[in-house]
């Protein structure tokens, strides 16, 4: 999305439900950053987790590159 690289990384829990978190990075090299948000909810699927992440993800990319 624009300078950002956005990708869900979804992990299995212990009780067999899913976690969601999601790695947003931008740059290249020794200027690249990497922000990695993990959520509290869980879900049944993967990919029910990977949809949730993807959505957080791209909401923080538009919220912190809106023109003020």
């Amino acid at each position: 999305m624009g300078k950002y690289r956005i990708a869900a990384c979804p992990s299995e829990l212990a009780c067999g439900q899913f976690a969601a978190q999601v790695s947003i990075a931008s740059g290249r090299g020794s200027a690249s950053t990497d922000r990695v948000m993990r959520f509290h909810d869980q879900f049944s699927s993967q990919d029910a987790a990977a949809r949730f992440a993807l959505d957080q993800g791209i909401d923080w990319v538009r919220d912190n590159t809106r023109s003020h």
